[in-house]
């Protein structure tokens, strides 16, 4: 295959790439980008694959292979509520191909500056394009290099600590060791000065060190953001692997690299943006792990939780004329969409105006809670935003909040030492009635008392999502 039809396919997989992310910002649109995405990735492979000085064809297709498999296999085992623990593990695979790129491209270059002018005729591939750089454009390999390696190794072990947080094998509070911030700027100036000393010739020892503080750096600034952030670590942790990509794109060479790496770099950094506004927090802030924050004794919360039956709902869900539900994590866990989906039928087929409620970060990841509505064929135009919503709820008869606690938390309002103070949330306290559906009395993700849970006029429907729901459905005539 020649260069000139790799170029054209690497233009036709960019330019899916970017109608596939265009695609993905509206419901109706994203299996469609979905397909453009795969379409765009296979024309990448198989270009890169024909393309000129590639080789080594049995072990690609061992390799390709391997994954395939090893892609559709996990794919095939992992539940919706599991989709942002794998999220966070993909991202770490980025992360540690950006080091071995990186390490593999400095042993290359030190092998072929040792071979006479000779023996660098001879050669292909990379090595080839290593033999013809000139001193500048191997200086600027150097930083290419050590790019690569820094945000590498901080977004893998940032997404195996985001992983962990997510898959509840961690602690999802923030956890920071004594010196906090301070720690991170010492590993972030030792990693300038180890970068500095790699491009003055220093040796490959210094990109195995960076690779353990880079390290270091990833897992510290994870820890540090507490449960309540994590949908933005997600999307942040996406930025910074699209970022590695395009530094390993410089690398090899490889403009669909770049323009790739670029495209989810910039829009996961967009994204991150776009909900640290929604949740009214900085920006820098939070990537920076949890700088600043709240501080003192949060607000007593006094009263006690009235629980309420299966016909108590039924009778007010009959009654009324409005109802707007907010879906949680709790709705993915229980796998309860399908039958939340069914109420909303039969509310409907009744007349009733009905509506769901979306909070920026409600689930483990961005946009969760409308990719599990859109599974269960909810239809689009009944799902709303909270700034679409949240002046309704005076007017709503009843809300039903289905496994959610931080979204609909009034402390965030009114309690200024809260974990989640200034986050904006969905009023539902607002509501003639509210039910708010749980397994048990516990905390929600961040680890805080919810208020809501002790007002007058909510009830608290306990037990399983999907089981509280299948029984109710018979009752709604």
């Amino acid at each position: 295959m020649s260069i000139g039809i790799v170029s054209a396919a690497y233009i036709a997989a960019s330019v899916l790439f970017i109608l596939a992310l265009g695609g993905l910002s509206n419901i109706e649109s994203a299996k469609r980008a979905v397909w453009y995405g795969i379409g765009g990735m296979a024309i990448a492979v198989v270009a890169t694959i024909f393309g000129p000085d590639s080789g080594n064809y049995l072990l690609l297709l061992i390799a390709i292979a391997a994954g395939s498999y090893a892609g559709y296999y996990v794919a095939g085992r992992v539940q919706m509520t599991e989709m942002p623990q794998l999220v966070a593990a993909l991202h770490s695979f980025v992360g540690l191909a950006a080091v071995f790129i990186g390490l593999n491209a400095e042993l290359e270059l030190q092998s072929v500056l040792a071979m006479n002018e000779a023996a660098r005729e001879g050669l292909t591939g990379f090595a080839a394009v290593l033999a013809h750089k000139e001193s500048v454009e191997i200086s600027i390999l150097k930083v290419e290099v050590f790019l690569g390696i820094f945000i590498g190794a901080v977004t893998f072990t940032g997404s195996v600590v985001a992983f962990g947080k997510l898959a509840g094998k961690i602690s999802g509070s923030a956890e920071k060791l004594p010196g906090g911030h301070m720690l991170n700027l010492g590993a972030l100036i030792a990693s300038v000065i180890l970068g500095v000393m790699f491009f003055n010739g220093a040796g490959i020892w210094t990109m195995v060190a960076v690779i353990v503080i880079a390290g270091f750096i990833g897992w510290h600034l994870i820890m540090g953001i507490g449960g309540a952030d994590m949908p933005v670590v997600v999307s942040m942790l996406n930025s910074y692997s699209g970022w590695a990509a395009a530094a390993i794109g410089f690398t090899l060479g490889n403009d669909l690299l770049i323009v790739t790496g670029a495209l989810v770099g910039s829009s996961g950094a967009i994204l991150s943006y776009i909900m640290c506004k929604a949740m009214n927090r900085k920006f820098v802030s939070v990537i920076l792990g949890g700088f600043g924050g709240p501080s003192g004794p949060q607000m007593a919360v006094e009263g006690e939780q009235v629980s309420i039956e299966t016909d108590g709902v039924a009778a007010a869900l009959n009654d009324a004329d409005s109802v707007v539900i907010i879906p949680g994590y709790g709705m993915a866990v229980a796998q309860a969409q399908q039958s939340v989906s069914e109420l909303v039928r039969k509310l409907r087929d009744k007349g009733k105006t009905v509506r769901f409620a979306i909070h920026p970060v409600a689930g483990r990841l961005p946009g969760h809670m409308n990719v599990l509505l859109a599974e269960a064929r909810v239809p689009y135009d009944i799902v709303m935003e909270m700034d679409e919503i949240n002046d309704d709820f005076p007017k709503t008869d009843v809300a039903i909040v289905i496994g959610s606690n931080d979204i609909v938390n009034p402390a965030a309002q009114d309690d200024p030492n809260s974990l989640i103070a200034g986050m904006p949330v969905l009023e539902v306290w607002k509501a003639k009635q509210v039910f708010v559906m749980k397994r048990g009395q516990g905390t929600g993700y961040s680890g805080i008392e919810n208020p809501l849970f002790f007002k007058d006029n909510t009830r608290m429907f306990y037990g399983d999502a999907k089981a509280s729901l299948d029984k109710l459905l018979p009752m709604i005539d």
